[in-house]
């Protein structure tokens, strides 16, 4: 976990390893920190102003005195070393020379590049909140969810699909990859736009447009490992395949 300030806005960068979610949050006036405890194998926050307890993935307050309230988030984008610097060459990084004797260069989990160990295993360290197997356990996924329900695309498919639909009741989504990061943007789509790939980015309309820069409503997503998404959003919609 991270606090830090980006521009003029107090944030928390925060990972989970053992369910492969990178997720940031807008932290107001305090700072958050790793209680040590799990749900649904995911990391619980808690708050250093009130102690109150926030499982990252929920974002949702399950304890103390703002129980049942949420935090703001912001979209982090999960990729490469290589492929953030080449896009984006006077990036800040985070130094290691943090005060604690860590090894910040090695996973005890296993590896993401190439995947082994954990990331790769049907076993999860504690048992998820519900089986699904419609994927494998730790197949990754890129989630969405609004009041109405949860959405969840197979990363793989979409990097390979380039673009792919679903629905939260209603409303019509549409996912985008972008192939220079491996990732992938998934906004609302009430209207049936059609959306297809051109290069490495997208056409709307006879116009051009990168993955992140759609002209629709961003949805707001993020990285998950099956077992995790589905254990939270049981009813989640799933899109496998094109």
């Amino acid at each position: 976990m991270v606090n830090d300030t980006i521009g003029d806005q107090p944030v928390a960068v925060t990972y989970c390893p053992l369910t492969g979610t990178a997720q940031g949050f807008e932290r107001g006036e305090t700072e958050f920190g790793v209680s040590g405890r799990l749900v649904n194998s995911n990391l619980v926050m808690y708050d250093r102003a009130t102690d109150s307890e926030w499982p990252q993935m929920l974002a949702t307050a399950i304890d103390g005195p703002f129980k049942g309230q949420s935090l703001r988030e912001f979209r982090v984008v999960w990729s490469t070393w290589e492929s953030w610097r080449d896009a984006y060459p006077e990036t800040r990084v985070l130094t290691e020379e943090t005060g604690y004797t860590r090894r910040y260069g090695s996973d005890p989990y296993g590896s993401y590049s190439p995947a082994d160990g954990y990331y790769t295993s049907d076993n999860t360290m504690f048992s998820p909140l519900v089986e699904d197997d419609r994927d494998h356990p730790k197949e990754v996924v890129i989630g969405t969810r609004t009041p109405e329900g949860a959405l969840a695309f197979n990363k793989s498919a979409l990097l390979d699909a380039r673009v792919l639909t679903g629905e939260i009741g209603s409303t019509e989504h549409v996912a985008v990859a972008d192939p220079a990061l491996e990732t992938g943007y998934v906004y609302t789509d009430s209207d049936g736009i059609t959306v297809e790939p051109d290069g490495e980015g997208y056409q709307i309309d006879g116009e051009s447009y990168d993955a992140g820069g759609l002209p629709l409503d961003a949805a707001l997503a993020f990285d998950a490992m099956w077992f995790a998404w589905a254990g939270f959003y049981p009813d989640t919609n799933y899109v496998a395949t094109e």
